[in-house]
């Protein structure tokens, strides 16, 4: 019997992964604008050809590549096809590769010239009528951020963002999305002017990694956790995002942007938002945005007087990774020898409301760390040690669950058990779960169920305006205090290293220390 339930779960499993029947297929036109760009390579056609291969997708569905290079449909569907099995996440089918480079197209133009934007109009009405994509649409941006209002409002002049016989046209805009609180709402002003808050699609690829995706699904379906998710129970929370690779070709960028820009406004904040918000009313797009709103305006702002001690940065010198040699931040391409960029940050952050009062959550990311991982650590409180005082046992620990978001994705669960023996003693055992185990390997970009949900008009894992300026309002004092107080102790950290012993110290204060392991 056993046995029989076991290969049920796995057909049903299966099933899922291959396509379920009645799964939407949504005709429609995707646009990208920056086609040529590592990141349609890379991930977003990898990404349609997953779909693909899921039975995700419908024979009315077109890609239309967009940038500033002359070019025939043929040579971008060449230049494509080249570099299409090196980038598959899985063993490459030539069948379902040449499917999707057939329905491949490109057009040259100038972002900011009005006038190609007719051409692109043109070319988009004649493949609604080969295609019978019935007027769908929708446009990446994945390009340079000056370019996000440019283009909306050109697609806008050139009627493209009109929605008519329920048609559809969506605008999916990458990070960055702004450097600070102020670009951030004058970013949101700007393509509100050209089409409505709906049709706007902030996309945040961790959101599309499985174990992101399963934190609700696991806080509000299990009867056991559910009623111990709050204050009286859990601690203290950890979130870790570490990446072993320094800033590699992105140097340009990070001295713009930094660690803090470029990871804890979205990616880490999403995190906070799905462990610790209310149950939403429905998994409605704007029901589950709603409560992530909540948490987002209940963080407490850190008071000016109060950053440097409950936030820590830091940027790497020279070191070892993996057995492999690291040059410092300073040394890398497009980096000033004397940048005070911060390459690693650490924040103690409180949310002010009912469930969360006085759990503290703790988040760190940076780059050139020992491992690549991305994890939350729920911290439980000790249960009394009445019961144990005149055994051998000295202390009783601390219950842990961890949701581990990369590159293994899974859920672990520690716990106290008696060591098998004549006397009292205490051990550890790990519960562990383990997506590639349990259901076989997802071979995936992560922006799979992203491009899907903006196909079928599910918005859930989309960031929304609000979200978005609620963010960078808890984070702008941050960046005030840091910009008005350089560090003088850069790099302060060893490549290979968990980070400066600033980062110890915030947790030490509290009696406390990260979870390296």
């Amino acid at each position: 019997m056993a046995s029989q339930t076991h290969e049920a779960l796995n057909r049903t499993a299966a099933e899922s992964q291959a396509g379920a029947p009645g799964q939407k297929k949504t005709p429609c036109i995707m646009v990208i604008f920056g086609a040529m760009g590592d990141l349609t390579k890379r991930k977003l056609l990898p990404s349609l050809y997953n779909l693909a291969k899921h039975n995700l997708m419908s024979d009315n569905f077109a890609v239309v590549g967009v940038s500033r290079a002359q070019m025939s449909h043929e040579e971008f569907r060449e230049k494509q096809r080249a570099v299409m099995d090196q980038f598959a996440t899985d063993k490459f089918d030539p069948a379902l590769g040449k499917w999707l480079v057939d329905r491949l197209y490109y057009a040259c133009v100038n972002f900011d010239d009005r006038e190609a934007y007719k051409g692109l109009a043109a070319l988009l009405a004649q493949l609604e009528r080969d295609c019978k994509t019935g007027g769908n649409v929708f446009f990446y941006l994945a390009t340079a951020p000056e370019f996000f209002g440019v283009v909306a409002r050109n697609l806008k002049g050139a009627g493209l963002l009109a929605e008519d016989n329920g048609s559809f046209r969506r605008v999916i805009v990458e990070k960055p999305f702004g450097t600070d609180l102020e670009t951030a709402k004058a970013l949101n002003r700007e393509l509100r002017q050209e089409m409505e808050e709906k049709q706007i699609y902030r996309i945040d690829h961790y959101l599309g990694k499985e174990t992101v995706q399963n934190i609700l699904v696991f806080r509000f379906s299990n009867g056991i956790f559910e009623p111990i998710w709050n204050r009286r129970y859990i601690k203290h929370v950890e979130i870790t995002v570490a990446e072993t690779v320094g800033v590699e070709s992105r140097g340009g960028y990070y001295e713009t942007s930094g660690a803090l820009r470029d990871m804890v406004p979205n990616h880490i904040f999403q995190l906070v938002t799905l462990i610790s918000m209310e149950p939403p009313i429905s998994f409605d797009a704007d029901a589950v945005r709603d409560e992530q709103t909540k948490i987002l305006r209940a963080i407490a702002p850190i008071p000016p007087e109060e950053v440097l001690s409950r936030t820590a940065r830091g940027q790497y010198g020279e070191g070892v990774v993996a057995g492999k040699h690291l040059p410092a931040y300073r040394s890398e391409a497009k980096v000033s020898p004397t940048s005070n960029q911060q390459t690693f940050v650490a924040m103690k952050l409180s949310i002010d409301n009912w469930r969360w009062a006085d759990v503290p959550i703790y988040l760190r990311t940076g780059k050139a760390m020992p491992k690549r991982e991305t994890e939350i650590v729920i911290h439980f409180r000790r249960a009394p040690f009445v019961l144990f005082r005149h055994t051998a046992i000295e202390q009783l620990m601390q219950n842990r669950l961890i949701l581990h978001i990369q590159p293994d994705e899974g859920i672990s669960l520690r716990f106290g058990a008696k060591v098998p023996g004549p006397t009292m003693k205490l051990g550890t055992v790990d519960m562990d779960f383990s997506y590639a185990t349990r259901f076989g390997s997802t071979h995936s970009t992560g922006y799979e169920r992203l491009i899907y949900d903006c196909m079928a008009g599910d918005a859930t894992l989309f960031q929304r305006a609000d979200m978005v300026e609620a963010a960078w309002g808890v984070v702008q004092p941050v960046l005030d205090v840091w910009q008005a107080l350089p560090p003088r102790n850069f790099p302060n950290y060893a490549a290979g290293s968990w980070g400066p012993r600033e980062a110890d110290d915030l947790l030490a204060r509290d009696e406390r220390h990260w979870t390296n392991e």
